[in-house]
C-alpha cells in the first residue's frame, strides 16, 4: 500500500530566522514537506503559482504586500491552495482582514509546534481552523462588521457569485436549502465544536458528521470550515449576541 502523499508547506514570513525554524520543524515532521520560503507577500503569491502548496503559513506583516493582501491574491485564484496565518496577538486587527481575503484560519506565532503541526493538517484536510481561545469573539465581533456580507471570501464564492452585493438575506436564503439535521450541525459548527464533539452532541458518528459537513458546504458553495462558521453568523443561524460560554 502506497503512503499518502506529503502535505506540502510554502512558509512566508519575513523573519529568516522564524522561516528557517518552520522550515525544520515542516521537514523533520513525517507527512508534511516544506517546498518553498518567501520572505514578502508578492514572493509567497509567486511561489503559490508555481508550487501550488496545500497550506500556506502566511505571516501579516511583510515588506511591500503584505501577508493579507498575498491572501487575497492566492485565494482569489483556482489554485487549491489554503492559508493558514500566523499572527502574533489573537485579537489582532489583521486576523478579520486576513478572514476576509479568505485565509482558512490563523493561529498565534508562540503556538506549541505540536500544535501548529495538526492545525496545517486541519488546514489541509479542509477544516478552517481559528484559534480556540478567540474563536467565538473572533467571529461574532468580526460577523457585525459594516463591510462583513460584500468582504468576505464566501460572499465571492459560486453561491452568490450573480449577485455582488450580497446580504444577509441572501444568505439566509441559501441556508432554507439546507435540511434540519445539516442545519443543526452548521450551527455546532459556528459554536466552535469539533466533529468529535458534534458526534456527541448529535448522537450519531464523526464519519456521518463529515458526510452532512460536505452536504452543506456543496450546498453554501463554501471552501472549508471557517466560511461555514461565517455563513452561520451572516445567516443569522447563530446571533453573535447570543452567550456563546
Amino acid at each position: 500500500m502506497n503512503d499518502p502523499a506529503p502535505i506540502r508547506v510554502l512558509l512566508a514570513d519575513d523573519q529568516e530566522l522564524l522561516r528557517g525554524s518552520l522550515r525544520l520543524l515542516v521537514d523533520s515532521t513525517p507527512g508534511l514537506v516544506a517546498v518553498g520560503e518567501a520572505g514578502t507577500g508578492a514572493r509567497a503569491v509567486e511561489l503559490a503559482r508555481a508550487e501550488r502548496p496545500d497550506v500556506v503559513l502566511m505571516d501579516v506583516r511583510m515588506p511591500g504586500m503584505d501577508g493579507i493582501e498575498a491572501t487575497r491574491r492566492i485565494c482569489a485564484e483556482p489554485l487549491g491552495v489554503r492559508v493558514l496565518i500566523l499572527t502574533t496577538f489573537d485579537l489582532d486587527e489583521y486576523v478579520y482582514a486576513g478572514l476576509r481575503a479568505g485565509a482558512s484560519g490563523f493561529m498565534l506565532k508562540n503556538t506549541p509546534p505540536a500544535d501548529l503541526l495538526a492545525a496545517i493538517r486541519v488546514i489541509a484536510e479542509g477544516e478552517g481552523l481559528l484559534a480556540p481561545s478567540v474563536t467565538r469573539r473572533l467571529i461574532a465581533q468580526f460577523a457585525q462588521s459594516t463591510q462583513f456580507a460584500r468582504s468576505t471570501q464566501f460572499a465571492r464564492s459560486a453561491q452568490f457569485a450573480r449577485d455582488p452585493a450580497t446580504s444577509p438575506d441572501r444568505a439566509t436564503g441559501a441556508l432554507d436549502g439546507l435540511t434540519g439535521r445539516e442545519r443543526e450541525v452548521l450551527t455546532l459548527v459556528a459554536r466552535g465544536l469539533s466533529n468529535l464533539e458534534i458526534a456527541a452532541n448529535l448522537h450519531v458518528s464523526t464519519a456521518t458528521v463529515k458526510t452532512h459537513i460536505g452536504h452543506v458546504l456543496a450546498k453554501l458553495g463554501a471552501r472549508d470550515r471557517a466560511q461555514l462558521v461565517i455563513a452561520a453568523y451572516e445567516g443569522g443561524l447563530v446571533s453573535t449576541s447570543r452567550p456563546q460560554g
